[in-house]
């Protein structure tokens, strides 16, 4: 039997009584993503936690625990980035000192937010699994505790309090879709929902993904292997603990690709008007993939965190930009002569579109002599705008090629 109870959930929830370190997150309802998959789609919004995720839930129940102990002087930790914040914060709060080692991969951002909080940070591996072997080696000091990011059952229990917030807010909830990294979000959920009728569905990104091939192989498969926007659900491996409570709660698993993971997010952005990270937005990504049907049914997926990374922001936009044609590269051959970039960019001004950047290029074996290309990256209005515009520069005698 799994070893975290819908009681052990409820008793880390009372921690939470007396303290502002963890607070209730809203949902909200969501007419657009009701509208997109068919279902009534509530937005749990837990990355307007304090740290920007669920993670500081877990880290305040184990560190409330560890401050009541004696002899424990100090705790370790390994996090790619929002564990790290929960149990810095948490700690400072508690009153222990932390240590947190972070992979040098690790966004800059969040490791200035984990330092803000209290923590000592500390650099290295290019990996979360580097990381966390680093932590281990410090953890070996008398009077310093090591804290999981999953594997232990107050952190699951801290993590399934969400579950019962979400069941106050919406009771009659079919189906909950939670991101899975190393499974101590779902698996927390999934033993507060166990006794209600409710679907629990986890969300990993293909390239992360160690879930399905640990379900079918009866144990949890580890790999080395992990490259995601995701980034807070890189982990590469679940543990025992875990994989009992997934086994046992969960109904379903389902992966979803990088580009879904970017649209996802601009999606919450732009119809939500909710800024999340990769993990964050794994659910949404499922709801609007053909993998996961939720037609008919009232859907909460979990917002499980907003610490996005702004340079990654700006990959993601870019992302879809392009595969909306709202940003398109052109390329135009031309005869190398006075006025044509002009010409051609002045066409492009009078349908209302905006160059970015443009380059002339000459050395191309594909040239004849005398000829040129330039190439024009353009912000359109969309798929018919982008159109036009090259139709129009075709009209005028160009030879026009898309080449994003």
């Amino acid at each position: 039997m799994p070893a975290i109870s819908g009681r052990d959930v409820a008793a880390a929830r009372e921690r939470f009584a007396d303290t502002d370190v963890v607070q209730p997150t809203p949902i909200e309802y969501s007419r657009s993503l009701s509208t997109m998959t068919g279902a009534e789609v509530h937005l749990k919004m837990e990355h307007l936690q304090r740290t920007g995720s669920f993670k500081t839930r877990g880290a305040y129940t184990k560190l409330a625990d560890v401050a009541d102990r004696e002899g424990v002087e100090q705790v370790v930790a390994a996090s790619a980035g929002n564990h790290a914040q929960g149990v810095a914060l948490a700690a400072t709060e508690t009153g222990v000192p932390s240590t947190i080692v972070m992979p040098t991969t690790a966004p800059q951002s969040k490791i200035d937010a984990t330092r803000s909080y209290g923590a000592e940070v500390v650099l290295e591996g290019v990996n979360f699994g580097a990381a966390m072997d680093h932590a281990r080696t410090l953890a070996d000091r008398p009077g310093t505790e090591f804290v999981h990011a999953f594997d232990d059952p107050a952190i699951v229990a801290g993590q399934g309090t969400l579950g019962l917030e979400l069941l106050e807010n919406v009771p009659d909830v079919d189906t909950v879709v939670v991101p899975i990294g190393g499974g101590g979000l779902i698996g927390g959920i999934g033993a507060a929902l166990a006794d209600r009728d409710v679907r629990t569905v986890g969300v990993q990104a293909e390239a992360a993904a160690t879930v399905p091939e640990s379900l079918a192989k009866g144990g949890p498969v580890p790999t080395d292997d992990v490259g995601t926007i995701a980034d807070g659900i890189a982990t590469g491996a679940i543990s025992e603990l875990t994989f009992s409570l997934i086994e046992e709660h969960v109904d379903s698993v389902v992966t979803v690709s990088e580009g879904e993971l970017a649209t996802g997010i601009v999606v919450l952005l732009e119809r939500a008007k909710q800024l999340v990270e990769g993990a964050g937005a794994a659910p949404v990504a499922a709801l609007l993939s053909d993998r996961l049907d939720v037609a008919g049914e009232t859907v909460v997926p979990v917002l499980s965190g907003g610490n996005m990374d702004m340079s990654m922001l700006q990959t993601m936009l870019t992302h879809e930009l392009t595969a909306r044609r709202q940003l398109i590269r052109l390329q135009v051959r031309i005869d190398d002569g006075p006025g044509k970039m002009a010409e051609i960019s002045e066409r492009i001004a009078d349908l209302g579109a905006n160059i970015r950047t443009v380059h002339h290029y000459r050395a191309d074996g594909e040239l004849s002599v005398g000829e040129a290309f330039l190439i024009f990256l353009v912000e359109t209005s969309g798929e018919g705008h982008a159109a036009r515009i090259v139709a129009d520069v075709e009209a005028q005698g160009y030879e026009v090629t898309q080449i994003n």
